[in-house]
């Protein structure tokens, strides 16, 4: 499958520079990102090669709001904003999704989902066996451990680590959580930074603020994201208490 070819624009740099980043990490290419939709107007109406388009909705000149009314039944717009009460509006003009500001891996995860199911990308050619060993770094080298050796993987500054059960954090080749979800279906994302195999949790228990704890193989105890929390019980076969 080819990747989605995406335009961004968005007026506050490191934002921009976020959003760029976690989608070329996502396997995105990224084929313009630019400061206003006045000069992303211009752009399209030289008719380049894009897919999609992500667009800030209040930037200087014309907003993503004015860009999604004009351009949204030709090209499929995310529209990101800190503000959910543009919400409807982003809806009611066909947004194919509705990102809040700082856009997390996982949920940026889900609108790719939904562009490439809009794309007609959803069916994929068949593709290789899964990967089972992880290639994590070792000296000066590189040793590969068995999928079904970890309890899960966690990333902290930019770098994903692959945990056994002895709680050992060991550096893998990648940077970020969506790249070992695309290469081992199946781990479960209980918070933005971390992601658990189903079968190293042996147990949990619900926390007053609505998160779990999670208790892993070798007496890990990992805390969820309250909003993860639901998904989680559906995926382990429970229904809410």
């Amino acid at each position: 499958m080819n990747p989605i070819r995406v335009a961004v624009a968005e007026d506050e740099l490191l934002n921009q520079e976020r959003l760029v980043r976690l989608l070329k990490e996502a396997g995105c290419e990224v084929v313009g990102a630019f400061r206003s939709g006045t000069t992303l107007q211009a752009w399209l109406a030289e008719a380049p090669a894009v897919d999609a388009l992500f667009l800030d909705i209040r930037m200087p000149g014309v907003t993503g709001l004015e860009l999604l009314k004009q351009h949204g039944r030709n090209l499929p717009v995310v529209l990101v904003t800190a503000f959910p009460g543009h919400a409807l509006e982003a809806f009611d003009g066909s947004a194919v999704d509705y990102l809040l500001k700082p856009v997390s891996e996982e949920r940026l995860a889900q609108a790719l989902g939904r562009l490439a199911a809009f794309l007609g990308q959803e069916a994929r050619p068949a593709q290789a066996a899964p990967l089972k060993r992880i290639p994590v770094k070792a000296g000066e080298g590189t040793l590969f451990l068995e999928l079904n050796k970890l309890s899960h993987f966690v990333v902290d500054d930019n770098q994903v680590f692959a945990v056994p059960p002895t709680g050992e954090r060991m550096p893998t080749l990648w940077k970020a959580l969506v790249e070992v979800e695309t290469l081992f279906p199946g781990l479960l994302r209980i918070h933005r930074h971390l992601l658990v195999r189903k079968d190293a949790i042996l147990g949990f228990r619900s926390l007053e603020d609505g998160r779990l704890l999670l208790r892993l193989q070798g007496g890990i105890e990992l805390e969820s994201s309250r909003p993860a929390a639901p998904r989680i019980r559906a995926e382990l076969g429970l229904k809410r208490e």
